[in-house]
């Protein structure tokens, strides 16, 4: 893991040390574990991990005024020196409009801006300390500094309504530790705390100029050529030496079997769309895309192109079978690896500890194998489903701006998909109610369906869509929690609908757009941490602030067409000079991740249920370990239960345990003490009026 820190004293030398740091209980100095200085005292900040020296940049004016970015950044010294003459005055935004993926921190005299990024996988945290605020991109280090407890009522939020911004609202869960949400910054002045937004807010009451479709998909076109040529541009990075051969092992398969990858740089390549059109955009960029000349293939001009072949579960051969025309490629050195039962979703549950749970803890050893046999610089294809395809929820936004000749496409294809005729007026009917229904009813109505445990939900791609077409529904894991649980929760939604201003404020459909890009890029974050090999650094570039603004300028009337993403991604290509796609390019896959999910169920059911025999998920209160065990072989002997919930519960009790295992601290100079939960799990009492 990576993560910077640092924090706002209300007052000049408020540390009383002469060096950076702080006081802690004993008189000691306290300093994060394994970090740099970046600057000192009374506000110090620190670089903690294993970043490279290229990805920390600090560019100062003065001693009172500088700025510091860390992360893949194009923007030049003097260009940041500029931005930091501008950021004096307040302005915020255009520290967030530079290529690549990065954070931003600016010192202007005893003020200090922190920014977080649009998707929300470089998210900011803060903390009340020592009479000022502490910041990191991280929570688990300020969770030890304040030694914080579970927020046990997040957790249960994390459970019941995991897409809904007012349930979660900006906790973590660490009791104390709270997140900005995305396209905020933080900003301190002499410890005191303010969180502004930096991208401008469309008005609801007006709709937005119509966009020239062409225009957009060149934008995004461009953006995603930046996106790749800032990670091409940055130095190349071999990673430690191999050691040396081992009998019957290649280099390639030395290096995997270590936990090293390939110098240079590679990507993903699974015949979708998105990974093919990162691949053979950093391969058709001039100079060197590929390895390091004289290293691994000692080919210097070719781009490692990796390919996960499942022997346990089929139904992707024509994915595979793209994949490798496109591997053809003169520019790729194609390489697929393969991975049977043991590479099943939890078929390997062990792993580190990550900052927050995620889903993704399930399939982290099933991504690793695949990370593994790829470069020291790997780009994915994540997040170009949720940054380019529409949500149903669209489909209201349309009847709101009065464009419902727009409808026509999608719902004919949804009437297709189900077989009947009644399919179109079931769909206007619905996303006629959503753009007529407000926020805050939608609201209301999630509280009372999870009061009286309504979850029940329509199957099939016209139910999915039906289900969608609301402001907030049930997460999946929802049945299993406890009534005092749901409780809870409801409690938070009725009081946050009182208050909640951030869906009144945006269209159903452009609402639901951010709130599943945050969480996915949440998970994505946890996928990165729990899957990280030594020396690689992972990629997302769909996710890059530029290409997610261009991505958003998308008319809605593009979005929502079938076959919209990969149309985009095509016109993409075709731009950049790539024009011969196999056949077949971008055509959905029909074999479903969930045929995956449900073998790795069905073989790891014995240790699940074990992994449920006393969990702390049971401790705190949030479920009955009896319904899950019960529900863990029903699902495991083949019954329609919904798997993502099951995978929610299995990853949370996992982290807990990982969580409450862990020996240390973030912090070195602290006492044994001073750690994120410090006496464990305390089983709740009256939860529900603690929340309320």
């Amino acid at each position: 893991m990576r993560w910077l820190v640092g924090w706002s004293s209300t007052a000049a030398g408020a540390s009383g040390t002469g060096t950076a740091g702080a006081t802690g209980y004993d008189g000691e100095t306290l300093h994060p574990v394994g970090s740099h200085l970046l600057w000192g005292d009374p506000d110090p900040l620190w670089a903690v991990g294993d970043w490279r020296p290229d990805e920390v940049r600090v560019v100062r004016a003065d001693a009172q005024n500088r700025i510091a970015v860390l992360g893949t950044c194009a923007a030049g010294d003097e260009e940041l020196r500029r931005a930091l003459f501008t950021a004096r005055g307040g302005a915020l935004r255009h520290l967030t409009t530079w290529a690549g993926s990065y954070t931003a921190v600016v010192q202007v005299g005893r003020r200090i801006t922190v920014c977080g990024d649009l998707a929300g996988a470089r998210p900011v945290f803060h903390t009340p300390w020592a009479g000022g605020t502490a910041y990191a991109t991280a929570a688990l280090p300020l969770a030890d500094l304040i030694e914080a407890n579970l927020d046990f009522g997040h957790l249960a939020a994390l459970l019941a309504a995991p897409d809904v911004p007012a349930a979660l609202r900006d906790t973590t869960p660490y009791e104390g530790v709270r997140r900005i949400p995305p396209g905020h910054a933080l900003v301190l002045r002499a410890g005191a705390r303010e969180i502004t937004g930096y991208e401008p807010v469309a008005s609801l009451a007006v709709a937005a100029p119509p966009a020239d479709p062409d225009r957009a998909v060149d934008a995004v076109r461009d953006a995603l050529v930046e996106a790749v040529r800032a990670r091409m541009s940055a130095p190349r990075h071999v990673p430690d030496l191999d050691p040396g051969p081992v009998p019957g092992m290649g280099p390639a398969e030395r290096r995997a079997a270590r936990g090293m990858p390939m110098p240079g740089i590679g990507a993903d390549l699974s015949g979708g769309p998105a990974s093919g059109t990162l691949a053979l955009l950093a391969a058709g960029l001039p100079g060197r895309p590929g390895t390091l000349l004289g290293h691994g293939t000692g080919a210097g001009e070719r781009l490692l192109a990796v390919t996960f072949n499942d022997l346990a579960v089929g139904g992707r051969e024509a994915e595979l079978e793209r994949a490798g025309t496109l591997a053809a490629n003169p520019r790729l050195h194609h390489v697929v690896v393969t991975g049977g039962e043991e590479a099943l979703p939890y078929a390997d549950l062990d792993g580190p500890l990550t900052d927050e749970p995620g889903p993704s803890l399930v399939t982290a050893a099933r991504h690793r194998a695949r990370f593994a046999a790829g470069s020291a610089d790997h780009f994915t294809g994540h997040g170009a489903r949720q940054v380019l395809d529409a949500h149903p929820a669209r489909l209201a936004d349309l009847l709101m701006d009065r464009k419902r000749r727009h409808l026509v496409r999608p719902v004919a294809a949804l009437a297709r998909a189900d077989g009947s005729v009644m399919v179109p007026a079931r769909v206007y009917g619905a996303a006629r109610r959503l753009a007529r229904t407000p926020y805050r009813t939608g609201l209301e109505l999630l509280a009372e369906r999870l009061i009286r445990r309504r979850f029940d939900e329509p199957r099939g791609a016209v139910g999915a869509s039906l289900a969608a077409l609301a402001w907030a529904r049930p997460g999946p894991a929802a049945r299993w929690l406890t009534g005092e649980a749901l409780a809870e929760v409801s409690v938070l939604l009725s009081s946050g609908a009182d208050r909640s201003t951030l869906g009144a404020s945006q269209r159903p459909g452009e609402f639901h757009a951010r709130a599943v890009l945050a969480r996915y890029a949440a998970d994505l974050r946890v996928l990165e941490q729990a899957a990280e090999i030594r020396s690689q650094r992972l990629h997302a570039p769909f996710l890059d602030n530029q290409v997610v603004r261009a991505c958003r300028d998308l008319p809605e009337a593009l979005r929502v067409q079938p076959g919209a993403r990969s149309a985009v991604l095509r016109t993409v290509l075709e731009g950049a000079g790539v024009t011969d796609l196999p056949p077949g390019w971008g055509t959905p896959s029909h074999a479903s991740s969930a045929a995956a999910t449900r073998a790795g169920l069905r073989l790891a059911a014995d240790s699940l249920v074990d992994l449920f025999s006393t969990p702390f998920l049971a401790e705190a209160g949030l479920i009955e370990a009896r319904v899950v065990r019960k529900a863990l072989r029903a699902a495991a002997s083949g019954e329609p239960l919904p798997l993502d919930g099951l995978a929610d519960l299995v990853s949370l009790e996992l982290w807990l345990r990982r969580l409450l295992s862990r020996r240390g601290t973030c912090w070195t100079g602290t006492p044994a003490r001073a750690r994120a939960v410090p006496s464990g799990i305390q089983p709740r009492r009256d939860a529900l009026a603690s929340g309320a």
